[in-house]
């Protein structure tokens, strides 16, 4: 029996005893009259689908919404561009929200922020500002080296996997992709039953746990691979090296999450954490990566195969793009997340001070990739609390092609920051397997609201751009962005990084920012 049908029996309980009671007196009357109020306040509390939070707590629920009514409103529409603390902002949210179900996101009384703040940003509009373009452009993946090349959507899910999200969480999303035509990533969880029920493209991403292609003693298994790769679904497959959130250390999936179905799709044990491992075992060396990468385009039938890694020592990528360049082989594409990444759990210090932050992260990649004269071959995506159309084209301005949102994705279907994911007690039925809470969540609603937050962001996006006088968001260069690094000093993007000219990097004198890296990177290991 769900909560939602105790609920339902103890409101019909509740009905007939507040009717029997209005005979007894005057009294009891008055009593039985706001019993009765409760119970229709109750009542539809859990039969609309909008607000999960009053689904799942009753009654009680409107306490959070009459707090939100009378807190102060200042500020509450200012949208920072600066998001380095690890929880969204309180304006922030409420952008996210609003265009998530369609209200006005328009703001009174001009900007809110201070623009003489050190590490305020903005774009340089122009005076031929243009009219946006009717329909945004897509990326394609894969051209050179896939039969199967993958058009990419500029804003895409970040990876969230079935255990870390609910089932009715996964797919919602997966509905909302396919109403907007964008990809979602399956996080390292493996393609469960609802990533493929909406209908809508996957990414799948394979971790060094290995589940959905791993043997009896958590090895790569070829066979798995192949049959889940082969699906008309997946359109592409990550190899997660590291995450942002926590890099260098594994997933992890609290005992408390891990359901039978889950430890099915995983092929885990129940009653235990699910710790995958720090690195992958089926390669060891830039070599064999590119080799494995090599094998699964191959085993997919195809199909673009990349890579995703928070960037920690930059002689590591180096040394893997110097053996890009000596066996002429590459990854169809590379996420980069940044250190400020979200996650369902990992430890406080991974989570606070270990991984590079996402600007520098895109820098070097992009700058790495161009130096070597790969980056015409290999796309770069950029992830890591992103959520406006400004962050889409700061990413952009460095040089990445498309961007993956996940912890705005989450908000789009309400998760309201309540930070129980780890503890298995989400209180919108968002980050839980708890079926009493799970149940909260509707499908459909959630799904609309994921495609319209997607379709409202992307839209930003090429508003920004016209204004800049750009025909689109792919023309953005790094001069476009402005930045305050002192009270009286003003930077571009251009200015504040250095940014390398094609093939800087295949022979000597490097340019000095690069030279020491370059020096120490060996492409026969990490």
């Amino acid at each position: 029996m769900s909560v939602r049908q105790i609920i339902l029996g103890a409101l019909g309980a509740a009905l007939i005893l507040s009717l029997g009671l209005c005979f007894c007196s005057l009294a009891w009357g008055y009593l039985a009259g706001g019993v009765f109020v409760l119970c229709v306040v109750a009542l539809y509390d859990v039969t609309q689908t909008r607000r999960a939070i009053l689904r799942n707590y009753p009654v009680i629920g409107h306490g959070r919404y009459l707090m939100e009514a009378i807190r102060p409103e200042v500020n509450q529409y200012f949208v920072e561009s600066n998001t380095d603390g690890k929880p969204f902002s309180r304006e922030l949210r409420s952008v996210v929200y609003q265009r998530a179900k369609g209200e006005r996101d328009t703001v009174p009384f001009g900007t809110q922020s201070d623009v003489y703040a050190v590490g305020y940003e903005w774009l340089t509009h122009s005076l031929n500002a243009r009219h946006p373009k009717p329909e945004p452009s897509r990326v394609l993946v894969g051209a050179d080296t896939c039969t199967k090349p993958y058009s990419l959507s500029l804003l895409n899910s970040s990876a969230m996997s079935f255990g870390s999200l609910s089932s009715r969480a996964v797919l919602a999303l997966n509905m909302g992709a396919k109403a907007a035509g964008f990809a979602q990533n399956t996080g390292e969880g493996g393609v469960s039953p609802y990533h493929l029920e909406g209908g809508g493209d996957l990414i799948w991403q394979i971790g060094t746990g290995y589940f959905g292609c791993r043997s009896a003693e958590g090895a790569f298994e070829e066979e798995a691979f192949t049959h889940t790769a082969g699906l008309a679904a997946v359109k592409m497959i990550e190899v997660k090296l590291s995450q942002g959130a926590k890099p260098g250390h594994g997933g992890i999936l609290p005992a408390a999450k891990v359901t039978p179905e889950i430890a099915s799709i995983r092929s885990v044990p129940l009653g235990r954490d699910v710790l995958s491992p720090p690195a992958h075992s089926a390669f060891k060396d830039p070599s064999s990566l590119l080799a494995f990468v090599g094998r699964l385009r191959e085993l997919s039938g195809g199909k673009p195969v990349g890579i995703k890694l928070c960037i920690g020592r930059p002689r590591e990528f180096m040394a893997l793009c110097k053996a890009m360049v000596a066996e002429d082989s590459w990854p169809d594409f590379i996420t980069v997340d940044g250190g400020e990444g979200g996650t369902g759990a990992a430890p406080l210090e991974f989570s606070n001070a270990v991984g590079s932050p996402l600007v520098e992260a895109l820098v070097l990649v992009h700058n790495t990739l161009v130096g070597f004269g790969l980056r015409e071959r290999v796309r770069v995506f950029a992830a890591g609390k992103i959520a406006t159309g400004f962050h889409m084209a700061q990413k952009m301005a460095l040089g990445a092609d498309a961007c993956f949102s996940a912890r705005a994705m989450m908000m789009a279907m309400g998760c309201i920051q309540a930070r129980e994911c780890n503890a298995n007690s989400c209180p919108v039925g968002v980050a839980t397997q708890d079926e009493g809470l799970v149940s909260g969540l509707d499908v459909e609603d959630k799904a609309r609201r994921v495609k319209q937050f997607q379709e409202g962001t992307v839209r930003s996006l090429l508003e920004l751009a016209g204004a800049v006088g750009l025909a689109g968001p792919e023309e953005l260069l790094p001069d476009h962005i402005q930045k305050r690094v002192a009270p009286d000093e003003v930077c571009s993007y251009m200015d504040l990084y250095p940014f390398l000219e094609r093939g800087a990097l295949l022979s000597e004198p490097v340019p000095p920012a690069y030279e020491e890296a370059w020096k120490a990177a060996d492409p026969t290991t990490f």
